[in-house]
Order: structure tokens, then sequence, then C-alpha cells
């Protein structure tokens, strides 16, 4: 139930009772008509913008819309008032009833509320983490990591059929670099003393590996030439690697749905086909580029190459897909690949990528474009770096990786719940400080121990009251007389719990899951000024000594918070807690 939603729907029916009067004109678009939570709460409990949509189509001042719609709707026995504001804004003012079934509503669905229907079943392809497979993955790789599972949570809650995917990239030159850096261990395992040029990886992450692959060949690749071992060793360390990024990502309880290899793309013929495809529709030529704006590079050589005609749908320039060698820029089996996802008959497509990606995003929603016909919507969501800091300072964890915080460091050091949920707790696209010293301490400014403090305070008062005799089954609390529920604080609170749905579709439609986060800790702070208020004002504590009619309704209560607060975290991949230590 989406209670936001029942009352859109009943001011729509009444704008069309007044197209019936002929108080409206006909044909009125009314897409861009809400029903939301008025900005001050004084004003009431709803408010719709209907008026002030209409106006300017229909020819009419939006007061004189909004006084016959205030009429219309205040006949509904769910509206206790309807007025006008302003110029035409119109607040609603819903019966207690309302938000006293919401808890009834609740307890019914259980964590199944809120779950909608905005996706209609149709199938989006969220792309995230495909971190090189050079490595365990580290800290800047884990925002993502989270970003991405929790947005792909969302939007299957919010009713999307959806495919969680890597890509694998393991056709290119690090590949060779990393097959290169393993055979220096492996060298190292038989005792040999070995330096890491440039381009190579020196962390002792790898020695397990050179020591495991020793295990297995003995010293069949002890002094031959490159051209024999290059290609084992890079399938066996990619696969090493892939092995140990899989590990890192069920340590942060991420699990893929499908792992997708680069190198499947070389040597098939895809690449060829899809570029084909575009030089089909007359988007692929030879020409020459611009020079950089600016200064221009001492090195800079004007050259022809083959180009992608990615201006025509928005980019800044054209870009290369070819080098004049003939080998192919990065940007071909990129666009091979999104061509793949296409043929694949996803209705959308999402990559989640890190900051240093923003100059790769109107290119390849080019690409996805000119591939799908524009049928294909493809949204790239940036995620900022990620600053640890402990004692107020900077901090560095790991020396075994080289020069980055590794992600299984992090974990150990604060767990996968206290991860996942502060890697939320700013936008997207914002940098975000995560400081050691806040996130374990037991406080407000703590969002991760807030509302996991809300949920085990509910799981508390549930045990007091079984022990006390109460019944707290779902199937029983549901039935509770809610019209006890009647102190203002109690509403609000019920107030708060009927925002979850509208927060979930309005999250998935901008892919933004840091609004769950956002709504937790706002309704956890309601949950504890709530049960503040019990501590002064007797007859808002949960349990009411005699009498367990009342105790069972304000308990019902309790407990829709704490279904909201673990849906949500469901959606966050965080366990609620059940008690506190």
């Amino acid at each position: 139930m989406n209670l936001f939603a029942d009352i859109r729907s009943l001011v729509l029916t009444a704008l069309d009772a007044m197209v019936a009067a002929g108080d409206l004109p006909a044909g009125l678009a009314t897409d861009n008509v809400t029903a939301e939570p008025p900005r001050d709460a004084s004003h009431g409990d709803m408010a719709t913008n209907a008026a002030m949509v209409l106006a300017k189509p229909a020819g009419m001042k939006p007061r004189d819309i909004a006084d016959k719609l205030a009429v219309l709707l205040a006949e509904d026995p769910r509206v206790t008032s309807a007025e006008v504001a302003g110029p035409g804004f119109l607040n609603l003012r819903l019966a207690p009833s309302v938000w006293q079934n919401v808890a009834s509503t609740v307890l019914a669905a259980g964590t199944d509320y809120g779950r909608g229907d905005l996706g209609a079943g149709r199938s989006v392809n969220v792309e995230y983490v495909s971190a090189n497979p050079t490595g365990p993955l580290h800290v800047g790789h884990t925002r993502g990591a989270v970003f991405g599972d929790a947005l792909a949570s969302l939007l299957a809650f919010a009713g999307w059929d959806v495919t969680r995917e890597y890509v694998i990239n393991d056709g290119g030159n690090q590949i060779d670099a990393l097959a290169r850096s393993v055979f220096l261990r492996y060298q190292e395992a038989h005792g040999q003393e070995v330096a890491f040029p440039d381009g190579t990886y020196p962390g002792d992450y790898l020695v397990p590996v050179g020591q495991k692959l020793k295990e297995q060949v003995g010293d069949k690749y002890l002094g031959q030439p490159e051209d024999v071992w290059l290609v084992p060793i890079r399938n066996f360390a990619t696969d090493e690697m892939m092995d140990l990024i899989r590990e890192d990502l069920a340590l942060l309880g991420v699990k893929m749905d499908r792992f997708f290899s680069e190198k499947s793309l070389y040597n098939t013929g895809k690449i060829e086909a899809c570029l084909k495809k575009l030089d089909d529709m007359g988007l692929i030529y030879r020409g020459t580029l611009e020079p950089p704006k600016g200064k221009l590079p001492d090195d800079y050589e004007a050259r022809e190459q083959t180009l992608f005609r990615s201006t025509e749908f928005g980019d800044d320039q054209d870009r290369p897909i070819q080098k004049n060698d003939g080998t192919w820029t990065y940007f071909a089996p990129d666009i091979a690949y999104h061509n793949d996802k296409v043929e694949r008959g996803y209705d959308q497509l999402i990559n989640v990528f890190g900051a240093d990606h923003g100059g790769y995003v109107k290119r390849m929603k080019a690409a996805v474009h000119a591939l799908s016909g524009g049928k294909v919507p493809l949204d790239i969501k940036l995620t900022q770096l990620v600053k640890l800091f402990k004692n107020g300072e900077e901090f560095k964890m790991s020396k075994r990786a080289g020069n980055f915080v590794l992600l299984s460091d992090l974990i150990k050091e604060v767990g996968k719940d206290v991860t996942r949920f502060v890697m939320l707790t700013r936008k997207n696209d914002a940098p975000l400080d995560f400081d050691f010293d806040k996130v374990m301490e037991q406080s407000r400014d703590n969002p991760v121990f807030y509302v996991q403090y809300a949920h085990a305070r509910v799981a508390s008062v549930m045990r007091k009251a079984a022990e006390a005799g109460i019944d707290v089954s779902d199937a029983a609390l549901k039935s509770a007389d809610f019209s006890k529920l009647d102190h203002d604080a109690e509403l609000a609170l019920l107030r708060k719990v009927a925002e979850w749905p509208r927060l979930v579709e309005t999250a998935a439609r901008s892919n933004e899951p840091h609004r769950i986060a956002f709504y937790l800790y706002e309704l956890a702070g309601d949950l504890h000024g709530f049960w503040n208020l019990g501590n002064s004002e007797t007859g808002l504590r949960f349990i009411q000594e005699d009498d367990p009619a009342t105790s069972q309704a304000k308990i019902a209560l309790a407990r829709s918070v704490a279904i909201v607060i673990a849906a949500g975290l469901a959606i966050l991949g965080v366990t609620p807690a059940e008690e506190m230590r």
C-alpha cells in the first residue's frame, strides 16, 4: 500500500468529476500532478499541486481550480479538511484512522511493505565493480560495489527484473603485466632473486599465486622465453585473481548473477560485427580530430583515425575506435560489450563507474543510443573517492597490497554491515570520509549504530512483552485495536512509516539508494524520540501494565517501525540488530 499514491488517485478521480461537471476542460495531462508531504508539516498531512499544474493548460486561475477541487476532496471520509493556500496549493488533513490503519497494513505485508511495481517486471542490467583482475579489491572498489549492489536491490524491490553483472577486463595489456608479475613470483618461489620493473605489480598478494603456480607446474617455465609461458600464466593468473575478487565480494555480501569476460569479444568477430553495425548506419568514418583545447601538447600530431560519430548523440567530439596499427582502442570492445547487453534484450542499462571515468559517460551513452536506436536508456552513476581517517588523520592500513587499502582489511576492521551502511551515507557523486572513530562509537553521530539501535530497541520491547504473556506475533498484532493510537506522537510516527513506499519509488526512479539510508536514519530518530517521550509520559510506553489490549496496539506500532527498518536495511545489504552490546 502506498498511501500517497492512494490520495493522488483520489485527486485524479476528483479532477475527472470536475471535467464531467464542466468545471475543467477535457484532455488535460495529469502526469505531473502529485500528492506528497507538505514542506511545512504544520500545513497538513499531504499537499497536491494539481491546481498549479493544470491552471495554464486549462486557461484558468489556479485558485479557482483549487477551490472546487477542495470541495470534492473533503467529501471523502479519509479527508478531514482541504484548505487552499497561496496561489492555489491544496493542503489536506487526513482522519486519524487513515494513519492508524498503516500499522495493520505493515504487519500484514511484513518486509514486503513498500515493495512496488514501478519496474513492472521490466529488465535492467546493473554493471558494477568490474575491477581489473590484477589484484584484490580496495576501498575505492568498495564504494562502487556497495552502491551498485544496493541499487540493484532497490530496483528489485521496486519491481524490476535485475541482473547484477561484473565485466572481467581480461583482454587488455594489464593482463600481460599481471602474467609477467606472477612469473616473477613464480621464479621467486623457486629461490631466484627478482626485481619488479615499472608496469608490473609488486604487491605481496601475488606471492601465494607464484607459489601455487610452482606447485602446479614445477619448474616447467623456468628459463623459458616469454612466448612459451605468457598465455598459460595469463589465464592462470586471471583465474586466481577472480577467485580472490569473488572472496572479497563475498566478505562484502555481494553476489553477482553474471561475470562477462571481455576476452570473449576478441578474435570472435564480435567487435568487428558491432562496428559494422554502426558503419552501416553511417556512424563510422576516417577522419582527423581537432587538437585538444588549451595548450597544445608538444607531442601532438594530427593524424587520420577510424572514428565513431558520437557527436550525433550529444558527445563533445567524435571518438577513436581503432589505432593506425590496426589494434582497437579501449572504446571499441566497450562498444561491443554494450552491444551484447543490448542484444540480450534488457529494457535498461546502468553502469557504476569510478570518478576517473567521468570522461567516458557521454561517449558510452552515445554508443548505446546508436546501437539500440534510442530504445534502451543507459544511466551511468559515478562514485567519488573514499578517504579513511583514524584519530583525526588519514589512515593507511595495508602494506601487503602495495599503496592501497584492501577491502578485506576494511571489513576485518569494522565489519560488513558498518562498511556497507557508511558507504551509503553520502550521495554516490559526493566525496566520502570514512572515520573509524565515528563508525565505532555508540551515538547519534554514528548512523549505523543509530539505526541498528532503533531496531534492537523494538526487539527488546517484543521480548519483554512476550515475557509478560502478551501475544506479539504479527498475526495477533495486526488485529489490535489501533484506535488506541490517538496521541499526536503516535500518529506522527505512523506518518513516517507511511512514507516508506513513496520513498522507495522516489529512490528507484532516481537510482539513488542513499535515500534509503537517509530515511532509515530519520525513522530511527523518530522512534528514539518517541521512546524518550515515554520516559516522562507513561501513557506512551509500549507496554501498559494490566492493559494487554492497549499494549498490543502500541507494540504493533513499534513492530511496524522495525519491519520498515529491516526492509530498508535488507536493500542496503545490512543485517538488522536484535540487541546491542
